[in-house]
């Protein structure tokens, strides 16, 4: 029997289901593909809210990563 590979770590924080969903709707799988978007179209996805931005802005910051500019 052939081993099933693991996904691969996201350093994505935990969130809400919504905002989980709403991330890998957009295939952001971690914080770089994140940085790619601006912080209004990742606000603009449906069910993310202002805790998740909380604790995304929180994750980046120590990642030494930001939001692309609009």
């Amino acid at each position: 029997m052939a081993a099933k590979k693991a996904p691969p770590a996201s350093d994505l924080p935990k969130l809400a289901a919504p905002a989980q969903r709403a991330l890998a709707g957009a295939g952001v799988t971690n914080l770089s593909k994140l940085s790619r978007m601006t912080e209004a179209d990742v606000m603009a996805l449906h069910g993310m809210g202002p805790n998740a931005m909380t604790s995304l802005k929180t994750a980046m910051k120590a990642s030494k990563l930001g939001f692309a500019k609009p």
